[in-house]
């Protein structure tokens, strides 16, 4: 399994970062890695999906809600997620 320890989970971009979870997963769930690389790309593996979901909140947080009121202005408004 090759992960890109050199690089902190911080710097990269959500694309690599999720590409490299997804080589770790699908090398773990092989179960063809020695107990040690397996731990270690484990912890890998939880920076970096730490590293995607801030990603993914920081970019949900720049969607804007467009509409239109009743006058016919239009209103931007921050995203709000739902729960």
């Amino acid at each position: 399994m090759r992960m890109n320890k050199a690089v902190p989970s911080e710097q990269l971009t959500f694309e690599a970062a999720l590409a490299e979870l997804e080589a770790i997963v699908r090398s773990l769930e092989r179960g063809d890695t020695a107990l040690e690389d397996s731990l270690a790309a484990y912890e890998r593996g939880v920076a970096l999906k730490t590293h995607c979901e801030t990603k993914l909140r920081e970019a949900q947080a720049k969607i804007e809600k467009i509409s239109i009121n009743k006058d016919g202005n239009v209103k931007i408004e921050p995203f709000e997620q739902e729960e």
